[in-house]
């Protein structure tokens, strides 16, 4: 039996992950070596302020696959990721997140549970490895989440998602906030497309700090979601396809 053959895209959002972006990229291009020849790397540097922009500039000079994505401006979480959508070309599209709290050597645990008729692939953290606090706020937050908006998965918010690139064909993505990945999941579950699950590792973040867990930002998210469980549920405009 012949193995897969794989077109693959895919991308980091990147906001002020100096310290790990290299590394998750050249980790990245290793993983794929040993799957395939058609890939693409791409990052989307959401408008960082810490010399990401200088250093990626440099990395691509040594990687020249390495496709980079400039916003001037940050466009927020959301933003980013709709950015790293648009610029994928390949027939599946990969991400997760450029501050190394995820391990990219796990892909092909994605690509073993996409099988015919799967459309994603979405991770679940095995044990999530992050600050008390932060743990307590995150599994009140999902359990809220996942009732409010009826979702079947079991972690909305694991950044870590092999996804056909067909889906962008019927589905539209407005978010511009971190409320992209509920809007993600449940726009796909609209759409009818199916859904598999797999346990991947996190890790403590090494370098910079997490742009969510603020008061500011915290209430900017709800305030999001309201209007997106508004548009899904009450005037159902949201549900529309392309």
């Amino acid at each position: 039996m012949q193995p897969k053959i794989y077109s693959i895209s895919t991308f980091f959002p990147c906001y002020n992950d100096k310290g790990t972006i290299a590394s998750v990229v050249l980790e990245m291009k290793s993983t794929l070596e040993k799957l395939t020849d058609n890939y693409e790397i791409i990052v989307v540097d959401d408008g960082s302020t810490d010399g990401s922009c200088d250093l990626l500039l440099k990395l691509q000079h040594d990687e020249p696959q390495l496709k980079l994505v400039f916003h001037e401006k940050n466009q927020g979480y959301g933003g980013a990721l709709r950015g790293g959508f648009r610029a994928a070309t390949k027939e599946l599209v990969f991400y997760t997140d450029g501050d190394g709290q995820y391990d990219v050597k796990e892909l092909p645990i994605l690509l073993e549970k996409l099988t015919d008729d799967i459309d994603i692939v979405n991770g679940y953290k095995l044990k999530r490895q992050d600050p008390l606090l932060r743990i307590i706020i995150g599994y009140i937050y999902q359990y809220t989440i996942k009732f409010l908006f009826r979702l079947k998965i079991r972690d909305v918010d694991c950044d870590f998602r092999l996804i056909r690139r067909r889906v962008f064909d019927y589905i539209k993505l407005e978010s511009n906030t971190g409320t992209i990945c509920v809007e993600l999941i449940k726009k796909i579950e609209f759409a009818g497309f199916k859904l598999a699950e797999v346990g991947v590792s996190h890790f403590y973040r090494t370098y910079g700090k997490s742009q969510f867990f603020t008061f500011k930002r915290i209430v900017k998210t709800l305030y999001n979601l309201s209007i997106l469980w508004f548009d899904l549920f009450i005037s159902k405009k949201g549900r529309l396809s392309k």
